[in-house]
């Protein structure tokens, strides 16, 4: 059996798109004989990480990251986050001149200006750096493939995103109350953009599934939302089933695997005309895309609940799961190659 090698530092108990994107991916690859294994923040000590309790990062350290790698034997090693273990195998993979693929999960450079004054133009380099050595730098949408193109990334490709319809589907399910129920799923952080949609004024319920360092203060704010935490499994897809529009407010996001959950689960999606919405509908009449998200929130409520599951179930984990490991497996060796020189090295795109 032809076994990958997936390096990650998100991993359960994290609650995020990517673990749920790895996670998936890699059981649907069970079904044509690839064996996906992970190295993961399970196998060192870790810390929480600043800003983010609730995020926890590994502290690897490089014997125990060559040990984990020669143990597994792989065919091909893929590095789907840019984080301790990310390096350490990247590292590890450059002195050995092995070759790996990357992934582009997460836009870093907007999340770091979120918290602290560094400007996202250092970040855009730091992950350029990473990536440069990548035999493939994978991208959900072509927007943003297009987009790490223009700032400089090489080798990128398309690796879209599935969802589950046996959980995610419509149902009979009554949440009691008041109708209708806009939800919003998702990591409760300052990134998510959640204020632009708890400050609208819409008749029913704003409802908010997820947790995250923000929730404490925005259920202080706003008193009249429904503030749930984070749900799983036939809850979540219960509580999606029982409501009546999704509304997606980040600005950020790479995809944004819960508007796939939605649209299966009969949801119109109301979200701002951005990358990941704009990619995972474009023109399909199953969402409404609006820089005015009121007006979107209110339109979305005539779009056909019927049209938004039919749209969802083109949209499969096997699908999603051959890309990547085509992706994957399109790999040649490579002399081994210093890492001083290629961080050093002058990045002509700076000031992306």
């Amino acid at each position: 059996m032809t076994h990958i090698l997936v390096a990650t530092d998100a991993w359960h108990p994290q609650v995020n798109g990517v673990v749920r994107t790895l996670t998936m991916m890699a059981e649907a690859a069970k079904g044509f004989g690839v064996e996906v294994s992970f190295l993961t923040p399970q196998s060192f000590r870790t810390f929480a990480m600043p800003s983010y309790p609730d995020l926890r990062l590994a502290l690897p350290y490089p014997a125990r990251i060559a040990k984990l790698i020669e143990a597994a034997k792989p065919d091909s090693i893929h590095i789907a986050t840019e984080g301790p273990i990310g390096l350490l195998v990247r590292r590890y993979c450059r002195k050995h001149g092995l070759p790996f693929t990357t992934s582009f999960h997460t836009r870093f450079p907007e999340y770091v200006s979120a918290r602290s004054p560094i400007p996202e133009s250092w970040v855009w380099r730091a992950l350029r750096a990473f990536h440069r050595p990548s035999q493939a730098v994978m991208a959900a949408t072509p927007a943003l493939a297009a987009e790490l193109r223009t700032r400089g990334f090489r080798n990128v490709v398309l690796w879209s995103r599935g969802v589950d319809t046996s959980l995610f589907h419509p149902r009979s399910a009554d949440l009691c109350l008041p109708m209708p129920v806009f939800l919003c799923v998702g990591r409760v952080a300052v990134e998510k953009n959640l204020e632009a949609f708890l400050d609208l004024d819409l008749p029913g319920t704003k409802l908010i599934v997820g947790d995250g360092p923000a929730r404490a203060a925005l259920e202080r704010k706003y008193p009249d939302a429904v503030f749930l935490g984070a749900r799983h499994g036939e809850e979540l897809a219960e509580i999606y089933a029982a409501s009546d529009i999704f509304v997606f407010p980040s600005k950020t996001d790479t995809f944004g695997l819960v508007l796939l959950e939605a649209l299966a689960s009969g949801l119109p999606v109301a979200a701002f005309p951005v990358t990941g919405p704009r990619d995972v509908i474009g023109a399909a009449p199953v969402g409404v895309l609006d820089e005015d998200l009121h007006k979107a929130c209110l339109e979305a409520l005539q779009v056909s609940r019927q049209d938004c599951v039919e749209f969802a179930t083109a949209h499969t984990w096997q699908a999603s799961a051959r890309v990547f490991v085509e992706h994957a497996l399109n790999v040649r060796s490579e002399p081994p190659e210093g890492e001083v020189a290629e961080f050093g090295a002058k990045d002509p795109h700076f000031a992306a």
